[in-house]
């Protein structure tokens, strides 16, 4: 990084963030490959753990500068679905911008998972379970395809293999927490949006308003096939911001 970028970056900071901004930046530059925390001028002084030198930057950058979740909604969210919801930062920016929701977040690998909880444990009404989203309970192991903490990826296996985890379905998660609707339901599960919207969605998805996905056809091929396919069935509208596909279901 150059002079005139690390100005560029310093101003940046400031002007989104004030003196918090900067006290971020002077902390990663200081504790390199530590955990870092971040407080938000906006969010009650909670604050915001991230690996300092990973993808959890960039996510944060995506979050929190992009601001990628910040779509107008018609209606206010009451039950949100975060699948895929790696160390939280989602959950975190959907939670503060609607505090009466309640935020059901899914997270399979261990080092993002102890994040997320780290991350949501001062919110009310956000749950964090340590699993794999699938479309039928199963067993699944995690595969790393040195894409970073975000690009985790997992595969079907039997319950006796020593590192397995338990899938979870979302008529699962409906169950457990006596869900009648899904007011939000964001997807970024690197590629397991293939099975999830093959088979076993027509229970849940007809009682889905909103749906903001992350499709990974480069991790694997033919996700968004099987995802517009099973939107086919229904009438919807869509919107893209950054990296994700916004779904708009005419219920």
């Amino acid at each position: 990084m150059n002079l005139l970028q690390l100005i560029a970056k310093i101003i940046d900071y400031y002007t989104r963030f004030g003196y918090r901004g900067l006290l971020f930046l002077l902390k990663r530059s200081i504790k390199r490959n530590s955990i870092v925390a971040f407080l938000h001028p906006e969010f009650n002084s909670i604050p915001i753990y991230l690996r300092n030198n990973t993808m959890d930057v960039t996510m944060f950058q995506q979050v929190f500068f992009n601001q990628e979740y910040q779509m107008t909604f018609k209606f206010e969210p009451k039950v949100i679905l975060d699948c895929g919801a790696n160390i939280g930062l989602a959950t975190v920016y959907l939670k503060n911008r609607f505090p009466e929701a309640t935020i059901i977040s899914i997270e399979p690998e261990q080092s993002n998972f102890e994040l997320l909880v780290k991350n949501t444990k001062d919110y009310s009404d956000v749950f964090c379970l340590k699993n794999g989203i699938w479309n039928e309970s199963s067993n699944l192991i995690i595969k790393d395809e040195g894409l970073g903490n975000c690009g985790f990826m997992v595969e079907e296996t039997n319950k006796y293999h020593k590192d397995s985890i338990e899938a979870i379905t979302i008529v699962d998660i409906m169950k457990r927490y006596d869900i009648d609707s899904i007011d939000i339901l964001k997807i970024d599960i690197e590629g397991s949006e293939k099975e999830l919207f093959e088979s076993g969605y027509e229970e849940w998805l007809p009682k889905v308003k909103v749906i903001i996905i992350e499709l990974h056809d480069w991790l694997r091929n033919g996700t968004s096939k099987s995802f517009f396919k099973a939107l086919s069935n229904y009438n919807f509208s869509i919107s893209i911001e950054g990296e994700n596909v916004y779904v708009f279901m005419n219920l």
